[in-house]
């Protein structure tokens, strides 16, 4: 009985090493292929900055194909710095306009909001477009939304499309804080706040309300908002309906927006484009960035993948 329980204890054993050398052999194979990949994306980036190469514009660069209608997609959060920001979409705008075979532009939005500044910095910009370059014109369609800032934007086309599905409006502004007062007294918490001028601490969540300083926050939002109702006057005029909420922050679907005189028509971009333009071959102009920073957005997200299945794999 000794002799069979040593042998299948020796048996266990040989198992456990082997299973132990398999799994070590897998590891090592993964950070190989890891670390692989890192030095082909090291002599690639390092490659492409060398020769100097960089982002562009979209399929313009690879245009050949005679009088077409101009894309500019505007996606997401309008903010310096982001794809939907003023820098980038002006510069699709301009080189949209100024192509010589562009009959068309299309700006294709798809944003909630953002910054008032730089919606206001891409709305000004297509207006001084539009009259450098009179005989082209500018048509805003909206796919899911179009709110804030992003209608702040599309207030300057000529005409505006949508899905009757399409969220669009809410004309207004907003400030957030929160007030924690009562929970630092509870804690026992003391601030202490230095600061020269009386109002630095403006807002400050860990001081009680001052009614002077919400009374000023408050005048500045309503100029911020009035500068939003101009802007959208001037962009639609007439086309308005004269309800009285039209401008309180509300949202509306495409088809009420249409009732209200927001947005003109149901309509896509390719619609819009063999329709209305009556140039159905779409060319894009919508900024890409620098391949640089595309590539290593790229490299980041698979470094990410790998490391997550490699811890994975340990937990398991």
């Amino acid at each position: 009985m000794s002799d069979i329980n040593d042998k299948t204890d020796y048996e266990s054993i040989v198992q456990r090493l082997a299973f132990a050398a398999i799994n070590e052999q897998r590891r090592s194979r993964r950070w190989r292929i890891f670390f692989l990949f890192l030095t082909f994306a090291y002599l690639t980036v390092v490659g492409i900055a060398l020769t100097g190469s960089s982002g562009g514009l979209g399929d313009s660069q690879l245009s050949d194909e005679g009088k077409h209608t101009a894309l500019v997609r505007m996606v997401g959060l309008i903010s310096s710095g982001e794809k939907s920001g003023a820098d980038t979409v002006i510069a699709g705008l301009e080189s949209a306009f100024e192509h010589e075979e562009t009959v068309g532009v299309i700006l294709e939005i798809n944003s909630p909001g953002g910054s008032p500044v730089q919606a206001a910095y891409i709305y000004d910009e297509i207006k001084r477009l539009r009259r450098e370059h009179e005989s082209i014109p500018l048509y805003v369609v909206v796919s899911d939304i179009a709110a804030s800032g992003g209608y702040f934007v599309a207030a300057s086309a000529d005409q505006i499309y949508v899905n009757k599905s399409s969220l669009i409006g809410s004309i207004g502004v907003r400030m957030d804080n929160f007030g924690f007062v009562e929970l630092i007294n509870k804690l026992g918490i003391e601030r202490r706040l230095l600061t020269a001028g009386d109002n630095k601490g403006l807002f400050d969540p860990f001081l009680p309300e001052d009614a002077g300083q919400k009374a000023h926050l408050q005048q500045m939002l309503n100029e911020v908002h009035q500068h939003f109702i101009d802007a959208v006057k001037q962009g639609r005029g007439e086309r308005l309906s004269q309800q009285a909420d039209l401008f309180s922050g509300l949202i509306w679907t495409g088809e009420k927006a249409i009732e209200l005189g927001l947005v003109d028509d149901y309509g896509t971009t390719n619609s819009v484009a063999r329709d209305v333009i009556k140039a159905e071959i779409i060319v894009n102009f919508t900024p890409r960035g620098n391949l640089i920073d595309r590539i290593a957005e790229r490299i980041g997200a698979v470094i990410a993948q790998q490391l997550e299945t490699y811890f994975v794999s340990k937990i398991k």
